[in-house]
């Protein structure tokens, strides 16, 4: 099966300084892939990288169609949504608000609404607070919210940037199951940037681990997991 996203000998910096070396990792059709490594290892950079937000060289492919060196509105326009850390809600908007924003360059207007029952779905909770400015929403759901503002993209892919941060573990627990019934279901791809590698690990099919902006391994999230340095680096036994 052809890769969704592929990228290959893929460089970037900031300014005149390189943050990643020659990374190459792809991802597949229906899969939840996770970046893991240190902070400073480069993870953040490849999702921005992806996105055309910062100057990369090599090779990013969306589909086996070049996507380097596009606008970063014409990359999220081919089916990429991504929720970046800090979660980057419109706080002044309501929930509402900041959900048919976010639709709001799509020309199919019944199917946008259709969306909007779907993060209903999945999100109960931001439809009882629709209403609701989102910078009075606790943690948790500005998290839901800036996942949702996402999913109104109608994305194939979503690059997902440190979704458990700062959030209580049964918060993050039912965001991340809630991240797999959206992968499973609406058959949304997932590249996953995520601190907590056992929790990263059980959720995506795949794994990279970057350090100091290069791969260093990768495989199986089963056979990552099961690594001994990996267990004693990033999962504490």
């Amino acid at each position: 099966m052809a890769a969704l996203l592929e990228a290959q000998g893929l460089k970037a910096f900031y300014g005149q300084t390189q943050a990643l070396h020659d990374v190459s990792f792809s991802l597949q059709p229906g899969g939840i892939t996770t970046l893991l490594g240190a902070n400073g290892a480069g993870k953040t950079t490849t999702l921005r990288s992806i996105c055309g937000m910062v100057r990369t060289e090599g090779s990013i492919k969306l589909d086996g169609q070049p996507i380097a060196g596009k606008a970063t509105e014409d990359i999220i326009r081919l089916g990429v949504g991504h929720v970046p850390e800090g979660r980057g809600t419109f706080t002044n908007l309501s929930v509402g608000e900041n959900l048919r924003v976010a639709a709001y360059t799509r020309k199919d207007k019944v199917a946008a609404e259709r969306d909007l029952g779907m993060v209903f779905e999945y999100f109960p909770i931001l439809k009882a607070r629709v209403n609701q400015q989102a910078g009075t929403l606790s943690g948790g759901e500005q998290q839901m919210l800036a996942i949702s503002r996402a999913l109104m993209l109608s994305p194939r892919l979503m690059l997902l940037d440190e979704p458990s941060f700062g959030l209580a573990p049964l918060i993050v627990q039912e965001i991340f199951r809630i991240m797999r019934r959206i992968n499973s279901e609406a058959r949304v791809s997932m590249l996953l940037v995520e601190q907590n590698a056992a929790l990263a690990l059980e959720l995506a099919d795949h794994a990279y681990v970057l350090e100091t902006g290069r791969v260093v391994m990768s495989g199986k999230s089963a056979d990552v997991k099961n690594n001994e340095a990996i267990r004693k680096s990033y999962l504490g036994y």
